[in-house]
């Protein structure tokens, strides 16, 4: 990576750093604080507007998500909640008004999505997944993933993301996280339970039959007067009052 490469995503470069091995100070130079100036960094992974990449099923898709939980998602990364080295990055150096400009950006956006490719799967695995999805396990304990993330799987604000266009290989990654606690939240959070009352076949089930589906027209999160059940006991609020 070369200098300007890696300072692109300063919003003004007051600062100072040494050239390595030559001993010669270099000062960047001012550039505009605008918004494609500020997520210059984000745009080169997951896309100018939050798109995601066609070309790696395990970048996420921003564009459109809740800003609430956008922003949730930059902080866990921040405080070391979350783990991708280049996002923790990217994020360290950040004040808390920067990443909920960035949240908010993202959010804002609505571009169309792309299907990814899918591994072959049976279809008894399929069913199995949206059983999981539209209903749950209530002998397990596992809650419908509908139930948290909306009747068309497109999130709730202000703070349930979308699951509806996501890939097989990301939404079976996260899962498998939770599962693995590699990644958390405040308290014991939704998803680490959720995700320990599933086996590694209903992860892969659920993570099938979600990519399998068309996304629908209108990928707006739900308002949050649309969450008519209330949430299982066990998903506790947040550092921000939110739910995880």
């Amino acid at each position: 990576m070369n200098l300007s490469s890696s300072l692109r995503w300063l919003p003004r470069a007051g600062v100072v750093l040494l050239a390595s091995g030559v001993g010669m100070a270099v000062a960047a130079t001012d550039v505009p604080d605008s918004m494609q100036q500020r997520v210059a960094a984000c745009a080169s992974c997951h896309g100018a507007r939050g798109e995601g990449l066609p070309g790696d099923a395990k970048v996420p898709r921003l564009a459109g998500k809740p800003a609430g939980y956008l922003l949730q998602q930059l902080e866990s990364f921040q405080d070391g909640q979350r783990h991708h080295a280049a996002m923790e990055y990217v994020v360290r150096p950040l004040s808390p008004d920067y990443l909920r400009r960035i949240a908010e950006y993202f959010a804002a956006q609505q571009v169309p999505y792309h299907r990814q490719s899918l591994p072959a799967v049976s279809a008894a695995a399929r069913q199995r997944g949206e059983q999981l999805v539209r209903h749950g396990d209530p002998g397990r304990g596992v809650p419908a993933c509908a139930s948290c993330h909306g009747s068309t799987l497109t999130g709730v604000e202000p703070m349930m993301p979308g699951l509806a266009g996501l890939s097989y290989a990301y939404i079976d990654a996260q899962l498998d996280a939770w599962r693995t606690h590699q990644r958390v939240s405040d308290g014991p959070g939704c998803m680490v339970v959720v995700a320990n009352r599933m086996t590694g076949d209903d992860v892969a089930a659920v993570a099938a039959w979600l990519a399998s589906q068309p996304p629908p027209a209108d990928m707006h999160p739900l308002p949050a007067s649309a969450q008519h059940e209330p949430l299982p006991g066990w998903c506790v609020l947040g550092k921000n009052e939110v739910n995880p």
